[in-house]
């Protein structure tokens, strides 16, 4: 497949909106919005952004879900030299206030309504709504480019502040560069794609960037229908997409219902999957589904911009292996697996995957301390400690052997087990508590256990441990994010200690997973 690389994102969609202005680039459960609609939109927008007087080049958060303002938004705030900080409606507001803490945003643009009083200057969606309305022309002259950020996603971090990963155009246009001419992809012209997983999880990159490069149209699904079983069934087997994106988790999901199959959605062609570990026993029964559509396993930290392997997945590979290889490594990010002296290992040898390359992020905003432990320069190239184990074979397959620290995948979120711990102690009922992921026998987080010490007198004030934890968690609801939140409470009146007095996780994890 021979496709011509973009240059530049905004001129691309700028280039559509004049040679197929009519064709819809965003569908909501049936609203639709033309490349047409999304010119005029953010142009408006962008000269309103122009006449507020903010710092060139500072940041501006966008809080919602998977509106079509929200996307509008985007690329006005691209259009006018600004990088937007997604944060997802559903966001916890301890979260919300840390990123806001680290980003120091000149403008906070509420597509949903912002939860918190701030003195940082706010449009609503009404107000934003009405700057669309007025259809305002705008000559683009100080878009971002370059080694500019274009987007700032904030992953959770170990000290319990959140990182926010900068990603400048160069980066993203490696990726969705790769993405478009690489032929695992073999993304289809004017792909059709689902755009489930929210804009603060740069999975959603994995949707738009493809679509909005190629010309084709976003469906996108609420987060509020992934909630509620009944709509989303009625919803997804409604919806005319080609190409599926989404965790793993997010397609066993689907699976619960007997109508997602081939028979019920003959056009889906491609299953995009990144985020978390894609098992065999997934892809399986997604073959037994779809027999003839393309599955896609891709691998990747926010760090290096989205993912940075891909393969397609064969029926040999589900006949044959245990786990499934997360792909052959982008031509322009050399990837290599290094010891711990920083040495390259040979083929087959497990150790850090490290990655390399112009998709590579200048770091973490505002935190020079987590950058530098991060991110080094390795072979002449801005590198990536990416924290997994993975080893490569001889034909530049990429395989992957686990985390090598506390941080797991679960549900398709990045989770610092020390981040969780360090919320259940906020509890007023607990002394001290210790996260532990369970895995299952294809090595994914299946759930999260949380081992407690009570406070002195909390066991006496409540019947059954039960009650406990429903307490705990009532406790923690505005502090934590629902996904973090362990699913099993286990009380004990003493944890064990590692040899420096800390308490020993990774005995723990292995006492839970040898049973």
């Amino acid at each position: 497949m021979t496709r011509l690389m973009i240059k530049d994102m905004i001129e691309t969609i700028e280039q559509y909106a004049a040679t197929q202005p009519d064709f819809p680039v965003y569908n909501i459960l049936g609203e639709v919005h033309t490349y047409r609609d999304l010119k005029e939109d953010s142009d408006s927008l962008a000269a309103t952004i122009d006449s507020l007087g903010l710092p060139a080049k500072s940041p501006v958060v966008v809080f919602g879900g998977q509106e079509y303002e929200m996307l509008a938004t985007f690329v006005a705030l691209t259009k006018s030299g600004h990088a937007y900080i997604p944060i997802d409606s559903h966001s916890a507001l301890e979260r919300v206030s840390a990123i806001l803490e680290v980003a120091e945003p000149s403008l906070i643009i509420g597509i949903a309504d912002f939860p918190m009083e701030v003195a940082t200057p706010q449009l609503t969606l009404s107000e934003v709504k009405d700057i669309f309305a007025q259809k305002t022309a705008y000559d683009i002259r100080h878009s971002v480019k370059g080694d500019e950020n274009y987007y700032i996603i904030f992953t959770s971090g170990t000290t319990g502040k959140p990182k926010g990963v900068q990603i400048s155009h160069d980066n993203l246009l490696s990726f969705t560069n790769w993405m478009i001419t690489d032929e695992e992809f073999a993304t289809p012209s004017r792909p059709q794609m689902l755009a489930q997983p929210p804009y603060s999880f740069d999975l959603s990159v994995m949707y738009w960037a493809p679509t909005l490069a190629l010309g084709g149209t976003l469906f996108a699904l609420p987060s509020s229908m992934a909630q509620d079983f009944k709509k989303l069934f009625a919803t997804i087997l409604d919806l005319p997409i080609a190409i599926w994106t989404s965790t793993p988790s997010f397609a066993d999901l689907a699976m619960l219902s007997e109508d997602f199959n081939a028979e019920k959605m003959p056009q889906i062609t491609h299953f995009y999957f990144d985020g978390e570990e894609l098992t065999v026993k997934t892809a399986q029964k997604l073959r037994d589904r779809f027999p003839h559509a393309r599955i896609i396993n891709a691998y990747g930290p926010t760090e290096a911009t989205v993912a940075l392997s891909a393969v397609a997945v064969t029926d040999e590979m589900l006949a044959t292996l245990k786990r499934l290889p997360i792909g052959y490594t982008k031509d322009d990010s050399p990837t290599f697996i290094i010891d711990e002296a920083g040495n390259k290992q040979p083929f087959g040898e497990q150790g850090e995957i490290i990655v390399s390359g112009p998709a590579v992020s200048k770091g973490y905003m505002n935190n020079p301390e987590k950058t530098a432990e991060a991110f080094f320069e390795f072979e002449g190239l801005p590198a990536y400690h990416t924290g997994d184990v993975g080893s490569m074979t001889e034909d530049g397959l990429l395989l992957y052997g686990g985390r090598m620290d506390f941080q797991i995948k679960f549900n398709g979120y990045r989770i610092e087990l020390e981040d969780v711990s360090q919320n259940l102690n906020k509890s007023q009922y607990i002394k001290s508590a210790v996260a532990v992921p369970r895995y299952n026998k294809d090595h994914k987080v299946q759930n999260l256990l949380a081992y407690v010490i009570l406070k002195e007198g909390v066991r006496e004030q409540f019947e059954r441990d039960i009650d406990i934890t429903k307490a705990i968690k009532e406790d923690l609801e505005d502090i934590m994010m629902s996904y973090m939140m362990p699913s099993k409470f286990l009380y004990r009146d003493s944890l064990p200690l590692t040899p420096n007095g800390k308490i020993d996780i990774k005995g723990l994890i292995s006492e839970v997973n040898n049973r």
